[in-house]
Formats: C-alpha cells, sequence, structure tokens
C-alpha cells in the first residue's frame, strides 16, 4: 500500500495554470503506475491522465491533450500534473492514484487501489 498526498490545488482564473503534485510513500515509487482523475460534484469520477514509468507510458484525455502535463519525479516520490489554458468547466476534486505497472485499462478508476484525498481546483470564468 502506497499512501499519497495531493497539493497545489486552488483558485484560477479562466486560461490560467496550475502544477498539482502528489507525494507518495514508499520505497518502490517507480513500480507503480500513478494517474490524476477529477470529479465534479454530482459527476462521475472522471480519467485525467496516467503514467507508467516502469512499464512506460504516458496517458491523457482526449479533453485535456496538449494543455496537460502529467510527469513524475522517481526520487522524490513525487508526480505532478501541470494544468494549462484551464477551463471553468474543469472545476472539480482532483485526485492521484496508483496502482501496480500494468497498462491495460488505465482510465478505469476502478483498477488503482490507492488514492489521495484529493485537492480542489476552482476556475473561474
Amino acid at each position: 500500500q502506497v499512501q499519497l498526498v495531493e497539493s497545489g490545488g486552488g483558485l484560477v482564473q479562466a486560461g490560467g495554470s496550475l502544477r498539482l503534485s502528489c507525494a507518495a510513500s514508499g520505497r518502490t515509487f517507480s513500480n507503480y503506475a500513478m494517474a490524476w482523475f477529477r470529479q465534479a460534484p454530482g459527476q462521475e469520477r472522471e480519467f485525467v491522465a496516467a503514467n507508467n514509468w516502469y512499464a512506460g507510458g504516458t496517458y491523457y484525455a482526449d479533453s485535456v491533450k496538449g494543455r496537460f502535463t502529467i510527469s513524475r519525479d522517481n526520487a522524490k516520490n513525487t508526480v505532478f500534473l501541470q494544468m494549462n489554458s484551464l477551463k471553468p468547466e474543469e472545476t472539480a476534486v482532483y485526485y492521484c492514484a496508483a496502482r501496480g505497472p500494468s497498462n491495460s485499462n488505465y482510465g478505469d478508476w476502478r483498477t488503482y487501489k490507492d488514492w489521495g484525498q484529493g485537492t480542489q481546483v476552482t476556475v473561474s470564468s
């Protein structure tokens, strides 16, 4: 099991940027596939981006391609989500998640074992 703690959320105007961070515990961080999901009130949890350093692979939801970038620093057990050109409809709680190094079903939140507490991102119009 890995413990995850997100930070970096906040209020930003439309078109602005935010960088989320997710710090993980554990000594085998590089073996984990890491992902970001988001959930707006009354909506289902939505895949945003995933990175599988061990098996290779970086994936994005179509809605964020070209604007969001997922990256990780294995030496610091941290994964990041750089979000640019944010839109009001992207207001949500953003969650960091971890699972084993498989590239299958990377967008299915039910396949992730460990979750952070979430960080609120609010994009004003």
